[in-house]
């Protein structure tokens, strides 16, 4: 049995003509013109309209485009996509002073969330501004190293993100 490459151009039975973009053990995934994006295990009967050779680089069309928008997001200050964990979706914080009678304050997970993603690609900024600054290698390292304490001071708020690798780290 063929295994097909990524851009292989393919026909199956329920969800129509589709393209693979991605190659992994467990078999493909593919994205079909009106079935949208599914994975299907390599011995899945599928008309083969196309093949392309698999390559020994196996890179999915994902892994390109998370590649891709790292890249432009550290040279053009745009802004990720970032999703909360579920378990907060909904949720709000409520916010109780310590003086008696006076009125809590209730603000959305998701309204506080979104600041603290702001919060981040504020620093990220930033420390990209202050690399790229004319200062002395001495005031870059001391100014990078406030930098990373805010980071640092920041993790308490990871509990919210959904991926791990969107976190803060100090």
């Amino acid at each position: 049995m063929e295994i097909l490459g990524i851009g292989s151009r393919v026909r199956h039975p329920e969800y129509g003509d589709g393209v693979v973009i991605s190659v992994r053990s467990e078999g493909y995934e593919i994205t079909f013109i009106a079935g949208g994006t599914r994975r299907v295990k390599t011995d899945t009967a599928l008309e083969v309209i196309e093949s392309v050779p698999l390559s020994n680089d196996l890179v999915s069309l994902a892994d390109v485009e998370r590649t891709l928008g790292k890249v432009l997001q550290k040279w053009m200050d745009a802004t990720e996509i970032v999703p909360l964990a579920e378990k907060w979706t909904g949720g709000k914080m409520i916010l109780e002073p310590g003086k008696p009678g006076m009125a809590s304050k209730e603000i959305p997970v998701e309204a506080f969330f979104h600041k603290i993603v702001m919060m981040r690609d504020k620093l990220r900024v930033l420390e990209q501004k202050v690399n790229a600054s004319d200062l002395s290698d001495e005031a870059k390292v001391d100014i990078q190293q406030y930098i990373s304490r805010c980071y640092g001071s920041m993790t308490t708020f990871n509990i919210l993100f959904k991926n791990v690798e969107q976190q803060f780290k100090s």
